[in-house]
């Protein structure tokens, strides 16, 4: 069995180049990202990806208001699914171990993101490669409620888990409370991203504080939950992006914004205790 950890390019300044250094020292095993739009940038990330020998989970948001994650308003099924079919044919030439994608729209009705999500097998089938979705505000999958329905009519569908969007929608440690639906996204659950989020946020200050040492604590025994089902279901490959990420997720001072923290000394650390506790479990 082989555990893979992944570097997320969300505030990433520096370059490819730089990006695969902080791998190298970190033992991570690749990168986590959308592929770059300029045709420069998509050689230095090829030949980067090339030249350190790294592994690539190619990141497509569909339908997505420019410069943002979120989805434009008003946008069909049909133009998500568009944008989706382009993200996936843009990410190709960089022969990723799969396709991660924020898609769908959280303004549409449950018949129209049941179509939407229906056709995700399909597209998988049609390019040759695996397409999880992630639990992820702004889209359908944003609450564990809205992704009970979505995964009970598509039973076939992966999804990406990052429980830290259920408890800032639920405003509470929601699937402590919905143990059918936890269970329900372990079975599903094809990627792990480790960000621990608290009951007013998707991103606790620090993992580390001991405030947050609850939230963290059940966001662990969540993804044993989708370890246990992983192995369960004979995975070999288990993939993990720790995502504590900047754009108002980092905590900041008032006035100055100093952030609170350090991104990516969070990151590693987050990334290297749950490899730690997958070994461990994996052991015994």
């Amino acid at each position: 069995m082989k555990i893979s950890l992944f570097k997320t390019f969300w505030g990433h300044e520096g370059t490819h180049a730089e990006a695969a250094q902080l791998c190298a020292e970190a033992n991570f095993a690749g990168f986590e990202s959308p592929f770059p739009i300029e045709d420069s940038e998509q050689e230095s990330f090829l030949s980067t990806l090339a030249e350190n020998d790294l592994l690539y989970i190619a990141e497509v948001s569909t339908a997505t208001v420019p410069g943002l994650y979120v989805p434009s308003p008003g946008k069909s099924v049909d133009e998500h699914l568009t944008s989706l079919r382009k993200g996936i044919e843009d990410a190709l030439p960089a022969k990723p171990l799969f396709i991660n994608t924020m898609c769908g729209s959280d303004s549409w009705c449950p018949v129209e993101a049941v179509a939407f999500y229906q056709e995700i097998p399909l597209l998988e089938k049609e390019y040759g490669v695996s397409i999880s979705a992630e639990t992820h505000r702004g889209r359908y999958l944003n609450s564990a409620w809205a992704t009970r329905h979505i995964l009970r009519e598509v039973p076939d569908l992966k999804i990406t888990c990052d429980f830290s969007h259920f408890v800032v929608v639920a405003e509470r440690l929601v699937l402590d409370e919905e143990p059918e639906i936890l269970d329900l996204c372990a079975q599903h659950a094809f990627h792990l991203q480790t960000r621990v989020g608290y009951s007013q946020g998707p991103q606790v200050p620090d993992p580390r504080a001991p405030e947050h040492a609850g939230d963290l604590a059940a966001h662990e025994g969540w993804w044993d939950k989708i370890w246990a089902s992983q192995i369960e279901r004979g995975v070999e490959h288990f993939t993990i992006t720790p995502e504590f990420g900047p754009d108002g997720y980092l905590h900041c001072e008032p006035f100055t914004q100093k952030p609170v923290g350090d991104l990516w000394e969070i990151n590693t650390w987050i990334a290297h205790r749950q490899r730690d506790r997958l070994k461990s479990i994996l052991s015994t």
